[in-house]
Formats: structure tokens, sequence, C-alpha cells
């Protein structure tokens, strides 16, 4: 079990953020990812995976004018 944005989510073994990501229908084009505090940087998406029991906070960037 994950929590992702205070929800309890499945852990998938070996899933990456950014299979979590698609898993989730996070489409938003500038996330910031956190995995227990620590942010994962975006190129890194395809290569951490997320474990069992992590926290995971998905943030979404926006900018106005």
């Amino acid at each position: 079990m994950i929590t992702v944005n205070g929800n309890g989510r499945d852990h998938v073994p070996d899933e990456t953020v950014s299979g979590l990501l698609k898993r989730l229908n996070y489409i938003f084009p500038l996330v910031i990812v956190k995995i227990n505090g620590t942010v994962v940087p975006r190129d890194s998406f395809p290569s951490v995976n997320v474990p069992d029991g992590a926290t995971v906070e998905v943030i979404h960037l926006t900018s106005g004018g």
C-alpha cells in the first residue's frame, strides 16, 4: 500500500514514478513528485521505483499573470 496525495493506493512492485502517474491518470504536463518528502527529478521519473509504504505527493505547477 502507498499513499498518494493523502489517498491509499495499491502498491505495484517495480512501478516507476512514470508508471504511477499514468496508472492514476495524472496527465498534467508540469508536476513535481515527492516520495517520502524527497523531490524526484523529472528526468528520473522513468527510472525511480515507488517503494511499498511510500508517501507520494504529486503537485501540479501552475502559473498566471
